[in-house]
């Protein structure tokens, strides 16, 4: 036991001893390293060093430099806006001022004491940011695209830009119409302007026709509109004959005239699709047409004052009719093209007219006259033509317009006499926009074949609400 105590004991000494030797054993070889070290690297650390902290020095005077500008030149800001207020060059400023919100907040500036050391000077130069701040919110508003045709000048009944959506369009118009043409009669009674039937020989027929009309426009939605048209027909004709029979070589005048409520019609147009720059716009419609005008089988005709067995005399209408004396009905389509600078647009329509039954004439002194199932003529209609904008306000239009009368019949046969007839018209057009809700539109109509009217001017005034 005591020989093991021994032992123990030489170890804690053992132990003891290297604790104490390991410091100054570490601390040796360290100096035997930096012994080793380059003196003149040594030197090149410590002035790098010294660099270091002379710049360090000069960048916290140079800051406590900045700052004591930024304090001064807040200072001479404050002075140089109590002199502007002084003199009354604020007012104007404070005016603008008053209705925005947040403008309070730039009215006074915090006590110099209070400003932080960070904090740039009122009116200072915003510090230049070392990143780009990506934008969180986009800026304004995309423009919405415009999916209406472009407005012209129109030349045709057929608008070409529809009415929008809940807005009401009242447009009056009115219509002058002249007409000369050597024709014979075959019946007596007129179906569509400037068509005469008659059993008496007729040289000349000279027609004047006014017609004025105020129309409703209202837009169902952005693409569909619904129009309603009231005329108001006065008309007046003189008719040139030489009696037939009677060996007389004396022409004779005879003149009528009529005014009244026209035709009512009800027009539904919608647009087919968006068109753009350089692409067709498509806008299909249709239109009913009623009988409220005098028709041509309730005006009486002259029979008895110059007719002699039914063989001469005139037979026609005492009085000229306002109406055609059929219901009808038009389907159609109109396109716009648009192509900088001008604007190509055109049209082609089809018209219905409904057969009448048991259809009879009232003669002057002989009463009623029977003439059986009557059904007139169809018309198929086409036209062409293109529009230029001379500025934001005018525009000029030019076009041309054919329309093809069927052969009236009579129980189911062609009228014996009726032909078929094509009408030709070269319009020219002009519009100018008063302002948003205002615009005049003049157009006339000049006659290219013998069966059209000779001349018709056309001025309307839609007026938006």
């Amino acid at each position: 036991m005591y020989r093991n105590g021994r032992v123990m004991q030489a170890k804690t000494c053992v132990g003891a001893l290297s604790l104490a030797v390991l410091p100054m054993w570490i601390g040796a070889c360290l100096a035997q390293e930096s012994a080793t070290v380059d003196p003149a690297l040594r030197e090149k650390i410590e002035s790098q060093g010294r660099k270091i902290d002379a710049m360090r020095s000069r960048m916290a005077e140079q800051l406590a430099e900045l700052e004591q500008m930024k304090r001064e030149l807040a200072s001479q800001e404050l002075q140089y806006n109590e002199l502007r207020k002084a003199v009354g060059m604020t007012a104007l400023e404070e005016a603008r001022a008053a209705g925005s919100p947040g403008a309070g907040s730039q009215a006074a500036a915090p006590p110099q004491d209070q400003v932080p050391a960070g904090t740039p000077a009122p009116g200072a130069p915003a510090a230049p940011v070392s990143q780009p701040v990506a934008a969180t919110q986009p800026v304004g508003k995309r423009p919405e695209q415009d999916e209406r045709p472009p407005e012209v000048a129109p030349i045709f009944d057929q608008p070409g830009v529809l009415t929008p959506r809940n807005k009401l369009i009242i447009e009056p118009s009115y219509q002058y119409g002249y007409s000369s043409s050597d024709r014979v009669a075959l019946v007596g009674y007129t179906v569509i302007p400037a068509i005469l039937i008659g059993l008496v020989d007729v040289r000349q027929v000279k027609q004047t026709t006014q017609t004025g009309a105020l129309a409703f426009r209202y837009g169902l939605t952005n693409r569909m509109e619904l129009e309603v048209r009231v005329p108001y027909v006065d008309s007046h004709t003189d008719t040139i004959s030489r009696e037939i029979f009677t060996g007389t070589a004396q022409d004779r005048l005879f003149t009528t005239s009529g005014k009244g409520i026209g035709d009512v019609e009800a027009t539904l147009r919608y647009q087919l699709n968006d068109g753009g720059a350089d692409k067709p716009y498509y806008i299909g419609w249709f239109r009913a047409k009623s009988r409220t005008g005098e028709d041509p089988f309730e005006v009486t005709s002259d029979c008895v004052t110059r007719c002699v067995a039914n063989y001469t005399g005139t037979g026609l209408p005492l009085k000229n009719p306002t109406g055609t004396g059929f219901y009808s009905a038009q389907l159609g389509l109109t396109w716009l093209y648009p192509s900088d600078p001008v604007v190509f647009f055109g049209n082609f329509s089809y018209l219905h007219n409904f057969e009448r039954k048991d259809v009879s004439r009232n003669v002057l002194g002989a009463g009623k006259q029977f003439l059986g199932d009557i059904k007139a003529g169809d018309i198929a209609d086409i036209s062409v033509g293109m529009g230029l904008s001379l500025n934001e306000k005018a525009s000029i239009s030019i076009g041309y317009d054919q329309a093809f009368v069927g052969r009236t019949q009579q129980d189911g046969h062609p009228l014996p006499g009726s032909a078929r007839a094509t009408l030709g018209s070269l319009l020219i057009g002009g519009s100018y926009r008063f302002n948003e809700k205002e615009t005049l539109n003049i157009t006339l109509g000049v006659g290219v074949t013998r069966d059209t009217p000779d001349t018709t001017v056309t001025v309307r005034v839609p007026i938006t609400l």
